[in-house]
């Protein structure tokens, strides 16, 4: 019988600290752009180095703002869902869809938007008008049905 091959402490940390001197990538290969002018970048993963997972980020247009916009095909990208970045063909379709919804969605508003002279029902309407009211079911237990 052969001996497995036995691992050296010392080996492990020696092997560690020199990949630790290596230097690493600190700046992202660009991938792509979405039509909000964000832009998008990638690390990919390097398992020599313990890095499972690629690294990708994006930069916004505005630094300051913090409610940016991204694509759903972009988020799925850097949330790794997807493994590909999407296509600019593919971003201006789905872009051309969201634009027809919402022509659709202000075509269906106008065709079916009420009057706003007409008479609105009482927003929070309070007291016994607010419960429904049956015929066969007592108003007050033991009393007829519009006794009091």
């Amino acid at each position: 019988m052969s001996n497995p091959p036995s691992r050296s402490l010392m080996k492990i940390l020696f092997s560690n600290f020199l990949n630790s001197l290596k230097p690493r990538q600190m700046k992202g290969n660009f991938v792509g752009e979405d039509y909000f002018g964000n832009k998008y970048y990638e690390i990919p993963a390097n398992p020599s180095l313990g890095q499972r997972r690629d690294q990708r980020w994006f930069e916004p247009t505005e630094k300051e703002a913090y409610n940016q916009e991204v694509t759903a095909e972009w988020e799925a990208w850097l949330r790794g869902r997807r493994k590909t970045p999407p296509t600019k063909e593919e971003l201006m379709r789905n872009l051309a869809i969201m634009k027809m919804k919402a022509q659709n969605a202000a075509a269906l508003e106008a065709k079916f938007a009420k009057p706003k002279d007409a008479a609105e029902l009482p927003k929070n309407p309070t007291g016994m008008g607010s419960f429904p009211q049956y015929d066969e079911y007592e108003m007050m237990p033991g009393k007829g049905k519009h006794e009091k």
